[in-house]
């Protein structure tokens, strides 16, 4: 299945783009996601955290993606 990612902050940095369309096969989960991301671009495993946002809700790694899910990539922030 296709899925469309949104980045934020660094994780926007990492990706070199603010939108990452990937090819994931059915019954993915976040855990899957992120092993995939981790291993496409190393520089994420540098980051203290990474959370999954889907549907404007974070989401636990046991998750299933599905198609037209909403999915955004939530890296550590810090404000000042």
């Amino acid at each position: 299945m296709k899925c469309k990612i949104k980045a934020f902050g660094i994780s926007k940095d990492i990706i070199g783009s603010k939108l990452l369309e990937m090819e994931l096969p059915e019954g993915c989960t976040v855990r899957d996601l992120k092993k995939e991301l981790f291993e496409k671009y190393t520089a994420f495993a540098d980051l203290k955290s990474l959370y999954i946002a889907l549907n404007n809700e974070y989401a636990d790694e046991n998750v299933a993606l599905k198609e037209g899910d909403e999915i955004a990539l939530i890296p550590p922030v810090s404000g000042g």
